[in-house]
């Protein structure tokens, strides 16, 4: 069972053990191994996913994106952490803190 945490900004995620993933010409393909679905993530997502590869908080990740694309940083955040609920909701990724 994985125990859902409120998503903050100093929250720290970290890519499920439940799925493997690859990359495919810059997007990312995800199998969640506990439920047979794959997913797919555009290059920008797949950024982000790379990113947590080892854990991280959502914060660093945002100061990541933001060095790579010119975003606002408001917009930056609030795109992330919806991209981020719903990684956590298909059980693609942990959240902790």
């Amino acid at each position: 069972m994985t125990v859902s945490t409120a998503m903050t900004i100093n929250s720290t995620v970290r890519l499920s053990r439940d799925q493997v993933s690859c990359d495919l010409n810059g997007e990312a393909a995800i199998l969640n191994l506990k439920t047979g679905k794959y997913y797919g993530l555009d290059p920008v997502g797949a950024t982000v996913w790379k990113l947590m590869e080892q854990p991280c908080t959502i914060e660093s990740i945002r100061e990541a994106m933001r060095q790579r694309y010119d975003v606002d940083a408001e917009r930056c955040q609030s795109d992330l952490l919806e991209l981020l609920e719903k990684l956590s909701a298909k059980g693609l990724i942990e959240v902790t803190g």
